[in-house]
């Protein structure tokens, strides 16, 4: 959100990140919601059982939007290395995209995740 104030004028430009950022704080502050509520069931004895996999889902995908729209916030600047002349602390962002790309991968697929989720909550057969 701080990154969308300090270049509110130039992301404003196009009227769809307003949007986006909108709706990855939405999202973020939703995750959390659900963080709390695990740690809740955990602390009172309580396992974690395949709802885990949409959580896994959510985060990595939500992460690559949060990134996908800081860059689309900073246009070209986002190419900036954080030593780069000018890249004012900016330059964590790509790296952060880049690091983001790993996420339906590392942990199990997104697509396993998926499969984990119909088998096992949906109470779908296997293919």
């Amino acid at each position: 959100m701080q990154l969308y104030r300090d270049n509110r004028a130039a992301a404003d430009v196009d009227p769809t990140v307003r949007e986006a950022v909108m709706r990855a704080w939405m999202d973020a502050e939703a995750y959390t919601l659900n963080t709390y509520m695990t740690a809740s069931r955990l602390i009172k004895g309580g396992r974690i059982g395949p709802e885990s996999s949409t959580n896994k889902i959510f985060w990595s995908e939500l992460d690559q939007q949060m990134h996908e729209t800081a860059l689309s916030i900073l246009g070209a600047r986002a190419e900036l290395k954080p030593h780069s002349a000018g890249a004012d602390g900016v330059g964590r962002w790509l790296e952060g995209f880049l690091f983001a790309q790993a996420g339906p991968i590392y942990a199990g697929t997104n697509e396993i995740q998926r499969n984990i989720i119909a088998e096992r909550m949906l109470g779908m057969p296997r293919n």
